[in-house]
């Protein structure tokens, strides 16, 4: 978390320090704050950190644990689709409908727009 924030050698500072990600000044110069935050926040094994607001820091106020799978369905790159007035991600709508992801994204990259590769449209 911190490293990606403020190391520009490190691969995924694009993604953070590189567009203004931060990390409060708290977490970054007191581990046992940030401990402190964690446990008190409902860390538990196997849970990440994410970032409530995508393009605001970590902050205390802007920071919850989630799984892996939750965590990437937040991503900036994740493709969310709406029909029928419900909006989910590619990955929850291949689910529900009981659809192969790697078909629909294959259709998705042959140039099919989302509705048309989760066959909606």
């Amino acid at each position: 978390m911190i490293t990606r924030c403020t190391n520009p050698n490190r691969e995924q500072w694009m993604d953070y320090g590189g567009r203004g990600i931060t990390v409060c000044n708290e977490w970054r110069h007191d581990a046992a704050a940030f401990i402190h935050w964690a446990l008190a926040n409902g860390w538990q094994p196997g849970l990440t950190i994410e970032r409530i607001d995508n393009d605001g820091g970590y902050f205390p106020d802007n920071c919850t644990w989630t799984t892996r799978d939750a965590q990437n369905r937040n991503r900036r790159s994740t493709i969310k689709v709406t029909w029928n007035g419900k909006t989910q991600c590619i990955m929850d709508w291949c689910n529900e409908l009981g659809l192969n992801h790697f078909t629909v994204y294959k259709r998705m990259k042959r140039g099919k727009q989302p509705l048309a590769a989760l066959q909606l449209e």
